[in-house]
């Protein structure tokens, strides 16, 4: 509830406010006139400086300004210096004060707001421009007047932005900003500052100015009025040009295949650096006055024209044409003409000649502190060496010589203005003559004289091969004949060989049937001893073999009869104690022995092979062998077809 009543009694008052302030707006809209004469009330709009001026003053002693001054900072009658800002004013009574409502000062984004101060004190002597004060931008004038401001134009400048400046006091002319554009550069006048020193065309190097954005840091560094050695690049700038002046100009451009020289008009003389030799002119160090020890490489570079000069000067192959019909891209040959020559013997006649030269990039500035531009060097150089050393070659000989000779004049002429060019820091690459156009009357008494001597030897020509004709008729007859003789020749030979061939064959036959017959009849021995090697061979094996079958007729006979007292001793034990005690009391070795004999007893088995043949080296261990795998084979096979009980009695022995 208590919320409630004080929420009531907020709305209460709100209501009455807003009908007061009604109110008070149409009171203030219908006794405004009323208002003003009797409390002095102004109001100033938001949007708007009121500007005062006071009518008179009764007493005191700042009833009038001083001499020289248009704006009132102690009460004087007249223009005062200070703006009434938005807002309600009283005791401004009209009969003392006329206020005039003035906009703001605007200035839009892309100008500058330059500043004319209507008083102030007056400009030193030889200034142009007064300083900057701290005004609040103008803002306030009492301050800027209090504080030593001169009147005039202003090296500061107002930025983008609204002010409340007094329009009496200061007048604003709006601006463009200054735009330096892409690949250009900006050259640099400042309009005030301290003289330029004596014997320079541009004033000093001055740091801190924000390029020359902050005049009054500029011209409290020392900075110099004229021409500057800085400047600006590509980009936006708050330039007051009543204090600096900017031209635009392309960047310097230093091509591929070229180093760019550079003249400096401006700084201290610095210590030459090409020694005594040279005497042509002074290189320096890089910001000194004078041609610089170190060009420029492929590229652009922001370059004041008014303070230094970039002289480009090519390091690829160059080559001049001495014709009138051809030049190069260049055109530092543009003025170069075929060269006209006399002989020896009197006559003109004209030849083109191309030079191809070099200059090494570290020589460039000496070819440039030497004759200045390349255009010198073609001119003062090349063209009076290659020119005079051409006329003076053709003098020591006739036209015809001349031509005959061109490959070797063409040597000597490279070589003479190789070293020519040396002595001036240039390379001679190669000198090439090129067409030589001789007299018209000479050349047709030549060609008359070529003709004649062309048709002579046709004639020669002619006059041998008729002689030819002859000798190879003659010698073709003699040839006809010489074939019938060669041919009868032949004929005798072929029937001499015929002879000789048939005599050799009946030998030959008679030789053949004498080692056939010589041959069959040691065939014939060769086989009966043959024959008698193979039967004596059989005889002895028929022999070993009978031998080997009685000694395994006994062997086997003792070993059945031990295998037969074997079994009778070991019947009655059991199957297992009978293997047992005879592996133990025979041993492995015998037991198989053993068995083998009882198979071989019980399947009537032939140990014996029909066969046996003698290795020749005794008959135990191969014998033997052979037997013992015979014997298992045979086993093997009958255990097969007839498996035999265990404890059954073994059949007897047949």
């Amino acid at each position: 509830m208590l919320l409630a009543q004080t929420a009531g009694l907020t709305g209460t008052i709100n209501t009455g406010l807003l009908i007061a302030g009604v109110l008070l707006v149409f009171t203030l809209a219908f006794f405004k006139p009323v208002m003003r004469i009797l409390l002095g009330m102004v109001i100033v709009p938001e949007n708007r400086i009121g500007v005062v001026t006071k009518k008179w003053v009764l007493v005191g002693s700042h009833r009038s300004l001083p001499d020289g001054r248009i704006l009132a900072t102690k009460g004087e009658a007249g223009i005062q210096a200070r703006g009434l800002a938005p807002g309600l004013y009283w005791l401004m009574w009209p009969w003392q004060y006329s206020v005039a409502m003035a906009p703001f000062t605007v200035v839009p984004e892309g100008k500058i707001g330059l500043v004319l101060a209507n008083d102030g004190h007056p400009l030193s002597t030889g200034d142009i421009l007064a300083r900057k004060v701290d005004c609040d931008n103008f803002q306030d004038a009492e301050q800027f007047l209090a504080r030593g401001g001169q009147k005039g134009r202003q090296t500061h400048i107002l930025t983008p932005g609204t002010y409340r400046i007094n329009p009496l006091a200061f007048t604003v002319t709006m601006t463009d900003l200054t735009i330096i554009h892409e690949n250009m550069v900006g050259i640099v006048t400042a309009l005030d500052g301290r003289p330029i020193r004596q014997g320079q065309i541009a004033g000093d190097y001055i740091e801190g100015h924000n390029n020359f954005q902050d005049v009054d840091t500029f011209l409290s560094s020392g900075g110099n009025r004229g021409l500057q050695p800085q400047v600006m690049l590509a980009g936006s700038y708050f330039i007051n040009p009543w204090a600096v002046q900017i031209e635009e100009i392309p960047m310097t451009d230093v091509p591929i295949g070229h180093v760019g020289v550079v003249i400096s008009y401006v700084g201290e003389d610095g210590k030459d650096l090409t020694g005594d030799m040279f005497k042509h002119g002074n290189i320096v160090e890089k910001g000194f006055r004078g041609v610089w020890i170190e060009p420029l490489g492929p590229g652009k570079y922001p370059v004041n024209k008014y303070t230094m000069k970039v002289e480009l000067v090519p390091t690829t192959n160059l080559v001049l044409n001495w014709a009138n019909a051809r030049s190069e891209a260049h055109a530092l040959d543009k003025n170069l003409s075929t060269i006209t020559v006399r002989s020896k013997d009197g006559f003109p006649f004209n030849l083109d000649v191309a030079q191809i030269i070099h200059v090494p990039a570290t020589e460039a500035p000496k070819v440039i502190a030497r004759f200045g531009s390349m255009t010198n060097l073609v001119s003062q150089v090349l063209e009076p060496t290659i020119g005079n050393y051409f006329r003076n070659s053709a003098q020591d000989s006739d036209v015809i010589s001349f031509l005959s000779t061109r490959k070797e004049r063409q040597d000597s002429a490279k070589d003479h203005i190789r070293e020519v060019l040396e002595e001036y820091n240039v390379n001679a690459v190669d000198t090439l003559i090129g067409d030589i156009v001789p007299p018209e009357a000479l050349m047709k008494t030549l060609t008359d004289r070529k003709i004649a001597q062309e048709e002579e030897k046709t004639y020669d020509t002619q006059r041998m091969a008729q002689e030819k004709r002859q000798g190879m008729e003659k010698e073709t007859a003699i040839a006809d004949m010489q074939r019938e003789i060669v041919k009868a020749q032949q004929s005798v030979e072929i029937s001499q060989r015929t002879a000789d061939a048939t005599v050799k064959k009946a030998e030959g036959d008679a030789q053949s049937l004498k080692v056939q017959v010589q041959a069959e009849a040691e065939a014939t021995k060769m086989r009966a001893s043959a024959e008698a090697e193979a039967v004596k061979a059989k005889g002895a094996a028929q022999a070993e073999f009978t031998k080997l079958n009685a000694v395994a007729d006994a062997e086997m006979i003792a070993k059945t009869g031990a295998a037969e007292a074997e079994k009778i001793l070991a019947i009655g034990k059991s199957q297992a104690e009978a293997y047992e005690l005879q592996v133990h009391a025979m041993g492995e070795e015998n037991f198989t022995r053993f068995k083998i004999t009882e198979e071989i007893a019980k399947g009537k088995v032939k140990v014996i092979p029909d066969l046996i043949v003698n290795s020749g080296e005794g008959t135990d261990g191969s014998l033997n062998g052979l037997m013992g795998l015979q014997l298992l084979q045979m086993v093997q096979d009958k255990n097969k077809k007839e498996p035999v009980a265990a404890g059954a009695p073994a059949p007897k022995k047949s």
